[in-house]
């Protein structure tokens, strides 16, 4: 900076120094600097613009693609200051540059860059409970607008009067795209008196080993960033987190999955929450079938694990050689008597048997009556069917095909796998390139009418 000045910089050689604002004292500071800090009415005036590091506390085995991890890099005095103030959001440096300027300059208007955590964060809580501010103003940019950065999720430039004892609920924020376009306003909220996805889930959740589980499925974070994890596989397959799938929650377990999947994830919802939602979904019969219909063509069973209990079609439907194993999902479908198939496929307790573990109960029944009708679904979610039906009749049609396949067997038969054992992505078989690409682009239409009703029942805020 001292070279700037000498080549022609607008700034004033003492007016450049050097000071660890987490450690060093303010006394260190140029006279004149200390002379606005003491001042209340001088300090109203003093702007602090920061760019504070992102260094985080963490263990060494702690890591994240977009984030750098240092054991013992928050042990500031700073922290041991404050950190009964705000918590686990000590372990962030930026925060920690964030409480001392609101803790010892709190008349001072703070300008600075950093991610949406201090908002949206749920570490933050307590954090939020200290950085009482009013928001003057602010804008979002993709995070690898920056360099060496390549994640996607926001970074905020964001404006704030700290001379305020309100609590962050909300900011409103211009979207700027990596053109320095404005690109239109986006609404970050703090999430400190809401409830997630994850406990309305837990509601229906169980781990009891049991002859009627027919899959799995993941209980994890509760924000987009999360949602890669969020799949329905076999019972014995999903790695950790997880929840058994019954006939009893399943409908349960199709809107779970159906909210968190219909709408991308982008840079800009990195860290939005899904939520506890309103009652409205227990009455909406269309929304619940939209879901299971969604969810019987979005899945990750595979037939090689156990018995598919997922096939959406009877056989003479799709013109099967031979019986399936089971009729589970038709008999659901159809409000018949739905028997699980099992195949001891070895490994679980007592070599394939079963074993109590836990349980959560069920406390809230939708309270749709289906009468032993079979389920009425929109005509968005029959076209779902329908697509579906044509490739299932295809695949039947192979000289080699397996006759109680899934969706993933049937992609994974068409699409092969290369060198490194992963699905590849597309196949060198015209027809059933158009037949999984129609299947698709009906998915995408059914998922667009889930998306209004994932915000009218509450499950994301606008």
């Amino acid at each position: 900076m001292r070279d700037r000045i000498k080549n022609g910089a607008n700034m004033l050689d003492d007016h450049v120094f050097q000071f660890d604002f987490l450690n060093d004292d303010f006394s260190k500071l140029p006279q004149g600097l200390q002379n606005i800090i003491n001042d209340t009415e001088k300090r109203k005036k003093l702007v602090i613009y920061i760019n504070p590091p992102y260094a985080e506390a963490a263990t060494n085995a702690t890591s994240a693609k977009d984030r750098i991890n240092k054991r013992g890099v928050s042990f500031t005095a700073t922290q041991k200051k404050y950190s009964l103030k705000i918590g686990i959001a000590t372990k962030e440096l930026f925060a920690q540059f964030f409480t001392r300027i609101k803790g010892e300059i709190p008349t001072a208007i703070l300008a600075q860059f950093s991610k949406l955590k201090i908002v949206q964060g749920p570490n933050f809580s307590k954090f939020r409970d200290f950085f009482t501010v009013d928001f003057l103003n602010g804008f979002v940019v993709p995070a690898d607008t920056f360099d060496n950065v390549s994640g996607q999720f926001p970074i905020g430039f964001m404006i704030w009067n700290l001379d305020s004892k309100n609590k962050i609920q909300k900011i409103e924020c211009d979207i700027i795209n990596k053109n320095a376009e404005n690109i239109g306003n986006k609404t970050f909220y703090a999430y400190d008196d809401n409830v997630f996805i994850t406990d309305w889930y837990r509601n229906y959740h169980t781990r009891i080993e049991s002859a009627q589980n027919i899959g799995a499925i993941g209980l994890y974070g509760s924000d987009f960033q999360h949602n890669n994890f969020i799949r329905v596989t076999n019972i014995k397959e999903h790695p950790n987190r997880w929840t058994y799938i019954t006939k009893d929650n399943l409908i349960e377990t199709c809107i779970y999955l159906s909210v968190r999947k219909v709408i991308l994830a982008t840079w800009l919802n990195d860290r939005d929450q899904f939520l506890y939602p309103n009652d409205g979904w227990k009455t909406d019969a269309e929304f619940q079938n939209d879901c299971l219909a969604y969810t019987l063509f979005n899945n990750n069973i595979q037939s090689k694990y156990g018995v598919n209990n997922w096939i959406p079609f009877t056989e003479k439907e799709v013109n099967a050689r031979d019986k399936f194993e089971s009729n589970f999902m038709t008999n659901f479908i159809n409000n018949k008597k739905s028997e699980v198939v099992i195949r001891n496929t070895g490994g679980g307790s007592g070599g394939g048997g079963y074993s109590m573990q836990m349980q959560m109960f069920k406390v809230e029944e939708p309270q749709v009556e289906y009468q032993n009708k079979p389920r009425a679904f929109s005509m968005d979610a029959k076209n779902v069917f329908d697509a579906g039906r044509a490739l299932w009749k295809y695949y039947h049609a192979q000289a080699n095909c397996n006759v109680n396949a899934s969706l993933y067997d049937i992609r994974e038969y068409f699409q092969g796998r290369n060198d490194n054992s992963k699905m590849n992505n597309t196949s060198e078989d015209e027809k059933y390139t158009e037949l999984i690409g129609n299947l698709r682009d009906k998915l995408k239409i059914l998922a667009k009418k889930i998306e209004s009703k994932v915000y009218e029942y509450e499950f994301l805020k606008k």
